[in-house]
């Protein structure tokens, strides 16, 4: 079984999906492992430290021909993917929304449709690491999550480096210094993650999300609980926050408002899964805040939970509020997070992998697999509501 790991292409994307680390595991379930040249050099991670860990460098077009699994951090070009074995595996982060199976209006020319166009012709079997279930066997399989932590812990530092304040309050002899007000709002795992990198950092941190068990997180962590009366509101199978009405967006955007108002930093982090982020931070929100404050919004990329965002770039309005719409955050940290992601594949072919005869055991009534596969031998076969049929 020879598995292949590619440069990626994206701009600037410094993650790999193997590190040195993996290709032990996956040599020691008798895995062949061949790289791209440079594979891991944005991460730290020189070529010579992967041939020391037991993996051979390869060409990119002989890799993507030859190997029987590929492992990617961003979604492959159309062109590449047919270049794979009729039978192979791909898994990373495919990015498979905005896929339409069957007739009507929607487009069928998306980058999303393209590629599940390309793995139905050849015939891969295709794993999108984002639609891992939450559940605890797959919590170790789980790359939505490892990204998020890192992605709140880079929002708080980097907003600390972006404020012309501190964070914490320090008694000096010239007299005291208030700690910083830090706002999360949507307390997920990577808000979560940026409450407890705040709270270490010294600042006072408020959090806001719809489901009251996430407050009741955010409290443990030290963090005081914003609380709104919205109605009805609760989590999906999966553990996201569901969407809410139009109205109750509304009442929640005016309550916000008055905390962000009174804020150094504001940090949102909601996001939909497979739908646009939404709107919860307006312009006149943000004109509210002092001058010099800080947003940072982790949604840039989905449209933005923040109004005036614009993704991969930071923006200082008119009233001096700087708004940090960086693409993925967890890239400022990529030697880790390649570290995070590499295990997480690792961890799911282990978990799968038949020692007996080196082989993937796939059944297809697992619900890992029925959750996470989108193709295999030709049909698309992930259930998922958000593909329409």
């Amino acid at each position: 079984m020879l598995l292949f790991s590619p440069n990626e292409l994206v701009n600037d994307e410094r993650r790999a999906a193997l590190t040195p680390t993996t290709v032990q595991k996956l040599k020691g379930l008798g895995i062949e492992v061949r790289i791209e040249a440079g594979l891991g050099g944005a991460a730290d991670f020189p070529d010579e430290v992967y041939l020391e860990a037991g993996a051979e460098t390869i060409g990119r077009e002989e890799g993507w021909k030859s190997a029987d699994m590929i492992f990617c951090v961003n979604p492959p070009q159309p062109e590449e993917i047919r270049m794979m074995k009729r039978g192979a595996m791909l898994a990373g982060f495919l990015e498979p929304f905005h896929v339409h199976l069957g007739e009507g209006d929607a487009p069928t020319d998306t980058p999303a449709q393209a590629r599940i166009d390309a793995m139905l012709e050849v015939g891969i079997t295709g794993v999108s690491v984002e639609m891992m279930p939450r559940t605890t066997l797959a919590q170790k399989m789980d790359a939505i999550s490892s990204q998020a932590n890192l992605a709140g812990y880079v929002a708080v530092v980097l907003a600390s480096e972006r404020l012309t304040k501190i964070l914490p309050m320090m008694m000096t002899p010239s007299g005291t210094i208030s700690p910083s007000k830090v706002f999360v709002i949507g307390v997920g795992v990577a808000g979560l993650q940026a409450i407890a990198t705040a709270k270490r950092m010294g600042a006072r941190v408020t959090a806001f999300d719809t489901r009251e068990e996430a407050l009741e997180q955010a409290e443990s962590l030290g963090a005081k609980a914003l609380r709104i009366d919205l109605g009805e509101t609760g989590a999906t199978d999966q553990g996201y926050a569901k969407e809410l009405t139009p109205e109750q967006l509304e009442i929640q955007r005016t309550e916000q408002g008055k905390v962000c108002a009174d804020s150094d930093v504001v940090i949102c982090t909601a996001k939909l899964f497979g739908r646009k982020a939404p709107l919860l931070v307006k312009a006149d929100v943000v004109a509210s805040m002092p001058h010099g404050s800080i947003v940072v919004d982790l949604a840039a990329e989905t449209g933005g939970n923040v109004e005036g965002v614009v993704a991969g770039e930071e923006v200082v309005t008119d009233h001096g509020v700087r708004i940090i719409g960086h693409a993925k955050l967890e890239n400022f940290v990529p030697r880790d997070a390649s570290g995070m992601f590499a295990n997480n594949l690792a961890n799911f072919i282990a978990h799968f992998w038949n020692k007996e005869d080196a082989s993937f055991n796939y059944d297809e009534e697992d619900p890992i697999l029925k959750g996470a596969v989108l193709t295999r031998d030709g049909t698309f076969v992930n259930e998922h509501p958000a593909f329409k049929k």
